[in-house]
């Protein structure tokens, strides 16, 4: 008899030497238990295509050629990359939607061969109820202390910084894939879905020491079209905050530097521009764009920071009742600057433990 999983936690999946996800590439591409591996059974077609005989036509029509292509797949697999040279202690982790047909298959195929597969009870849902469970329902267990400041302070890259000097932090807009702005999305790089991003969100949580201080950079509820979880966000509102200050001019050079992917397309950067309120006033707004068109980057930015991140931080701040461990102040944006501000800011945050 094939062995099962019930718990789906981060110490619960570490004994595995894979953990192969037999579900279509949609199915994989929206959401996945983090490290997993896809080796459809069916691929979108096929499933699609069962689907609708099962619906349409007949339970026993669609079990047949669904079971051909299973079989065919899983064949295929044995002789593919992945499977054709694991050795015989192999003991993979399976699952598929429900922890039924699909991943039962494939794993009676692996265990027949002498690999010693285990399933997921309930497949994804199981894991799926999971990353609910510890996003939206559980109380906030983190010790959050935010790095706040003015648009093009440099928080990205002090956060990163932050990791050598053995400081735990949370990357939210890596993973989210966005910079956390209206001109934040990477080009050539979509937002992963807001399912994946709890997951990938979850995985990274997991992996630290929740007990000790875990810095964060302040964000809004949302990053690019992805939603931050009650949980998470709920710590974030109660976190205390360090915030780094740097002239507006050096913000401005910062930010035409960071942004040099965005301004480098020049119907992105316009259609960006498009997107801004509308009650900024046209005639500022065609300025904007007109700036953009002479490739007048850093000018750009300068005027957006004075007209509208700024305006927008300070009326922002003033409702912003979250206590204050300090103020890093920086009189440029280059990285001897921004390792003397992750210094700062790492001494700030081992002071309250």
């Amino acid at each position: 008899m094939i062995p099962t999983l019930d718990l789906v936690d981060r110490a619960a999946l570490q004994g595995f030497a894979a953990i192969i996800d037999v579900r279509s590439p949609a199915e994989f591409a929206d959401d996945h238990v983090p490290g997993a591996i896809n080796l459809p059974v069916l691929n979108n077609a096929e499933r699609a295509e069962v689907g609708t005989i099962y619906v349409q036509q007949s339970r026993l029509l669609a079990r047949r050629i669904g079971a051909a292509y299973v079989a065919r797949n899983i064949a295929a697999h044995l002789e593919g990359p992945v499977l054709n040279q694991v050795p015989s202690a192999f003991a993979p982790l399976v699952y598929c939607w429900r922890g039924g047909q699909r991943s039962t298959a494939m794993a009676t195929v692996l265990s027949q061969v002498g690999w010693r597969p285990t399933l997921i009870a309930g497949g994804y849902k199981t894991y799926r109820r999971h990353v609910t469970a510890a996003l939206y329902d559980a109380e906030p267990p983190y010790r959050f202390v935010l790095l706040d400041g003015h648009t093009g302070t440099a928080k990205t890259e002090i956060l990163g910084r932050l990791v050598a000097l053995g400081v735990q932090t949370l990357d939210l807009e890596a993973l989210a894939a966005h910079r956390g702005s209206l001109f934040g999305a990477l080009p050539g790089q979509p937002q992963p879905s807001q399912r994946l991003f709890e997951s990938r969100l979850l995985a990274a949580i997991e992996a630290l020491d929740v007990t000790r201080a875990i810095v964060v950079e302040a964000e809004s509820s949302k990053i690019g079209e992805r939603f931050l979880p009650t949980t998470v966000w709920k710590a974030m509102l109660a976190a205390p905050r360090i915030t780094l200050h740097a002239p507006p001019e050096a913000r401005a050079r910062y930010l035409a530097q960071a942004y040099a992917d965005i301004a480098a397309d020049r119907d992105a950067l316009q259609g960006t521009l498009d997107r801004l309120p509308r009650a900024l006033g046209r005639k500022r707004l065609d300025a904007w764009r007109a700036l953009a068109d002479a490739g007048e980057i850093e000018t750009l930015a300068a005027s957006l920071i004075e007209t509208h991140y700024d305006p927008a931080y300070t009326r922002s701040s003033r409702k912003d009742e979250r206590a204050s461990l300090g103020i890093v102040e920086m009189a440029g944006l280059g990285a001897a600057e921004q390792e003397r501000a992750a210094e700062a800011v790492a001494g700030m945050v081992g002071a309250k433990g």
